[in-house]
């Protein structure tokens, strides 16, 4: 199976490592200095104590590449529009376009949603490039429930958890998804196939929305942010928002917010990738974390006037460092 992985980080290698060592033939749209570690000595994933290489084939332009049976989109959502210029040569009929970021995506309403369903989501795709590029009919969502880092370029450090999440945008269980699955299962995944991918998607949000942008805001670890009472306070006024949002939009949540900050206790210290890439100075890719979620709002009719305190301070932050 020919896969090409765009975006060799953390969850990318880590996919594009496990795809390779499953025997598909993998290559891997990259830039810079991880194009050029790549073609060095290959792709090297730590594990525990093991550190294993494979070999892919590497290029910064997808133009090199022929069509793929499989496409895993494991950018981060600021790269997208660039994504959407140069995907083409990858993208013939059959390919399967696996989306393994965080946040809402573009297609989020295609096919889903009720009254909105088909609704272009602005924060996201402001001018539809995103939906032209990559139609709805080649998406199989992911949601990853993993950590992973990257030590150095080309060198992914895998940390815990080791769940896939994919499902149909329509939520039908086709044999292209099933396939999916199997083929993931023996790539060394736990994989799940999901008959309502947009709330997996939903309720990933619903912890990644928040402690995301405080910890690019406040510079604080996981730990720390859910110590501060006013802060965890804070936090479950943005959730509950966000809650009453996915009511609406056909993706009900359970739990009540402090469900959620137990399981986030259990990370510990843990620095956020959002963090990682202020500290970085990468872009942050709050529109489709904060962004989306007040224009959800807006269309559903929910006053969301703690996110957008949350989106305000850290869009303001990000600018001022350049970030956004």
């Amino acid at each position: 199976m020919k896969v090409c992985i765009y975006g060799a980080g953390a969850i990318g290698g880590w996919i594009a490592h496990r795809l390779a060592h499953a025997g598909c033939s993998v290559s891997v749209v990259a830039r810079g200095t991880t194009l050029d570690a790549l073609q060095l000595h290959g792709l090297l994933l730590h594990e525990g104590k093991a550190i294993t290489s494979q070999a892919v084939a590497s290029t910064d332009t997808p133009a090199e590449l022929s069509v793929q049976d499989l496409v895993v989109l494991a950018v981060k959502a600021p790269s997208l529009p660039e994504v959407a210029r140069h995907i083409a040569p990858l993208i013939g009929p059959d390919t399967i376009v696996m989306t393994a970021m965080n946040g809402v995506p573009w297609w989020f309403l295609q096919g889903f949603g009720g009254a909105l369903a088909g609704t272009r989501l602005a924060s996201v795709d402001p001018d539809g490039a995103l939906a032209q590029a990559l139609p709805v009919k080649h998406i199989i969502g992911c949601v990853v429930h993993a950590s992973c880092s990257v030590d150095a370029p080309g060198q992914v450090q895998h940390h815990f958890g080791n769940k896939l999440i994919i499902g149909e945008p329509s939520g039908e269980k086709t044999g292209r998804v099933q396939q999916l699955a199997a083929l993931l299962e023996k790539s060394g995944f736990d994989v799940a196939v999901s008959d309502q991918i947009q709330k997996d998607i939903w309720f990933k949000l619903w912890g990644n929305m928040t402690v995301n942008p405080i910890s690019a805001l406040t510079g604080a670890t996981t730990d720390l942010i859910m110590n501060d009472e006013l802060v965890r306070g804070f936090i479950s006024h943005v959730m509950l928002e966000a809650k009453e949002i996915g009511a609406r939009i056909g993706v009900p949540i359970e739990q009540e917010p402090e469900d959620r900050h137990q399981i986030t206790r259990k990370l510990g210290a843990f620095k956020t990738s959002m963090l990682q890439d202020v500290e970085a100075g990468k872009a942050l890719e709050l529109d489709a974390l904060v962004t989306v979620v007040k224009e959800l709002g807006q269309l559903t009719g929910v006053p969301t006037p703690f996110t957008d305190a949350l989106l305000g301070l850290a869009r303001l932050k990000a600018r001022v460092r350049g970030l956004y």
